[in-house]
């Protein structure tokens, strides 16, 4: 048999559980935290873990998934790459809140994928009842893991939006589901002359407002439910993966409220992990679609071009798609009366 037609590539799908939750378990078992100060060796670094069994194994498939080096003389370091995301002293760029989550909430749901899709139903903790969000933001210490988990997976779409888009030409901006807030910390940093508004549920406030101060940055905050209540009167609003949370009918009225609340000449950026227009290539956008259905009551992702109608259906002009990062991608919408 060649190897073009061998098993491999079905094998590498099936099996790819191993390799993320090798990277998940290293997570949680401190690796990249014990690599902060520098290069270990094998023994400092086991002893630093804690790890009895099968540590150099864990060890070295990171290495050989590029996610740690090793040197000529055995000693393991960071990469640049986890250096930058996974160094929890970089509040900045940390994500590891976002795989502390995928390892504790997102792979036991994901076992009940087929029951999402069999029965309409959502598997997280809403399972057997309830509302996610209520049930989620009524414990402090989960909110914060859940806030943390969010500001990780904007991370990519953060760092390129504070130059994706022409801000100097912008007064103000709010940032709709603002989690941290790290977006606007980012957009403060680089925009000083930005104003900048948080929009979240009430009991996001205390966290946001830590977060505010552990980067140094001046930020207000709006407490509410942007499903009941009218948005902030701001130049620019971002949606920053909200609109996947909901159905085609919550979808469109958000993009109303949006147009409504801002003034002639204002913006909507919606960034998401958007699918390409064709639906063959972008295999991470459709499988953030499927998390939605092990999430969500009605939620799904969508293509560039979908956002696009969408939002000139609702009366925005000169829409367009652009890049953010090799996951991310943003729609934007002017209003022009």
């Amino acid at each position: 048999m060649s190897e073009s037609t061998g098993p491999e590539p079905i094998l590498d799908l099936a099996f790819g559980f191993w390799a993320s939750q090798a990277l998940l378990s290293a997570v949680e078992l401190g690796v990249f935290r014990a690599l902060s100060g520098g290069p270990l060796g094998f023994a400092e670094l086991q002893e630093a873990t804690g790890i009895k069994r099968g540590a150099r194994d864990l060890f070295d498939v990171l290495v050989a998934s590029d996610m740690l080096d090793r040197g000529e003389d055995g000693r393991y370091a960071l990469t640049g790459l986890t250096s930058l995301y996974l160094d929890e002293t970089k509040p900045d760029t940390y994500l590891g809140g976002l795989l502390e989550m995928a390892n504790r909430r997102l792979y036991p749901f994901w076992g009940h994928l087929s029951d999402a899709l069999r029965t309409g139903k959502p598997q997280n903790e809403t399972r057997h009842g309830g509302d996610f969000f209520p049930t989620l933001y009524a414990d402090p210490d989960r909110l914060r893991g859940f806030l943390r988990s969010m500001t990780g997976r904007s991370m990519g779409a953060i760092r390129a939006l504070v130059d994706a888009f022409p801000w100097k030409d912008y007064r103000s901006v709010a940032d709709i589901g603002c989690a941290q807030g790290t977006l606007l910390a980012h957009l403060v940093k680089r925009h000083p002359h930005l104003t900048a508004t948080g929009f979240d549920l009430p009991a996001v406030r205390v966290p946001f407002e830590e977060h505010a101060k552990e980067l140094g940055v001046p930020l207000g905050f709006v407490g509410g439910d942007f499903l009941a209540e009218p948005l902030p009167r701001t130049e620019v609003l971002v949606f920053g993966h909200i609109l996947h949370d909901w159905d085609l009918d919550r979808k469109r009225e958000l993009i109303a409220k949006a147009y409504a609340a801002l003034p002639s000449g204002g913006a909507m950026i919606v960034y998401e992990a958007l699918i390409d227009d064709e639906r063959r290539t972008h295999a991470y956008g459709m499988l953030m679609s499927l998390n939605m259905a092990v999430e969500t009551e009605g939620g799904f992702d969508f293509t560039g071009a979908d956002c696009e109608g969408w939002l000139r259906d609702a009366g925005f002009v000169d829409t367009y798609v652009q890049t953010l990062t090799g996951h991310e991608g943003m729609v934007v919408g002017f209003k022009r009366t």
